[in-house]
């Protein structure tokens, strides 16, 4: 593998490029070159509810409001991944490292089932990673993951809005504990600001209704890496190593484990480990 190796970020529900902000100069201080991209219907193209923009907030219209970001597939999302994947190793002349965080995992999966002689490695940060048929709506409702904290913020009934839709405005300091307790617990008040200032309030529902289309022949035989995150309350630690279990007896080999005693949020908090992870998995 070149020295110069490709690695594409891709991020998660409610977040966009600038997850990754602290990780980027320390993956290309090694010598790597690194792409963490916005997703359809993220960052610059994430759509936002016409309620969220009144404040104080109207609960009821907020609740109500059809997402207008409820259009955005998986597909779509999918496409964009491989388009940027696709440009990188243009790049580097090489193939790249793919890593997703959190609902990133369900874009880093078709995309390495698509093109997989295209992908080094999948790795996943605390992210969903399932086998195949399996949708992204049966693990959030699995009972491993009833501890998840994540239910308590939604703000709106997916099915009438098209959106899982929480209040990243919020000035009710009770709902922002619950905000930093589930995705940024080891973050300072500052981090926590900085974080949450990037975040969009209308993740589309529907990608959480595509099942899994992983097979062994494709998705199977590169490499997989978890970084499961000990500290998380977004996706439980027992939700994330059944993940693992379900996939890896799919695919019959093994996932390689890794291990951040971290939140959900490892590249605010521990970004330099983090690297350190990327940067191994790169030299493997």
């Amino acid at each position: 593998m070149s020295s110069r190796t490709g690695f594409l970020l891709i991020h998660g529900a409610w977040h966009d490029h600038h997850s990754w902000d602290s990780v980027v100069p320390l993956l290309e201080a090694a010598g790597h070159v690194v792409k963490a991209i916005d997703l359809p219907g993220a960052g610059t193209g994430a759509a936002i509810p016409s309620s969220f923009e009144n404040r104080p907030l109207d609960h009821a219209a907020f609740g109500a409001e059809p997402s207008p970001n409820a259009g955005v597939s998986q597909e779509e999302r999918t496409a964009a991944a491989i388009a940027a994947l696709r440009a990188l190793n243009a790049q580097t002349g090489g193939r790249a490292v793919i890593v997703g965080h959190s609902l990133g995992g369900i874009t880093v999966s078709p995309l390495v089932e698509a093109v997989p002689d295209d992908v080094a490695a999948a790795v996943y940060v605390s992210a969903f990673l399932l086998p195949p048929r399996m949708l992204p709506i049966e693990m959030i409702r699995h009972d491993l993951m009833t501890d998840a904290l994540v239910p308590e913020l939604f703000m709106a009934d997916p099915e009438k809005t098209g959106a899982l839709r929480i209040d990243v405005g919020s000035d009710d300091a009770r709902y922002l504990a619950k905000l930093k307790a589930a995705f940024f617990a080891d973050l300072n008040d500052g981090q926590f600001a900085s974080a949450v200032a990037h975040l969009h309030p209308d993740e589309p529902a529907q990608v959480v209704a595509v099942p899994s289309i992983v097979s062994q022949p494709n998705f199977g035989r590169v490499a997989r890496h978890y970084i499961e995150c000990t500290q998380d309350r977004a996706i439980t630690l027992a939700g994330q190593r059944e993940m693992v279990r379900l996939v890896d007896d799919a695919m019959g080999n093994v996932t390689h484990i890794h291990t951040l005693d971290s939140s959900h949020s490892p590249f605010h908090s521990a970004p330099h480990r983090l690297a350190e992870i990327l940067t191994g998995i790169a030299s493997r």
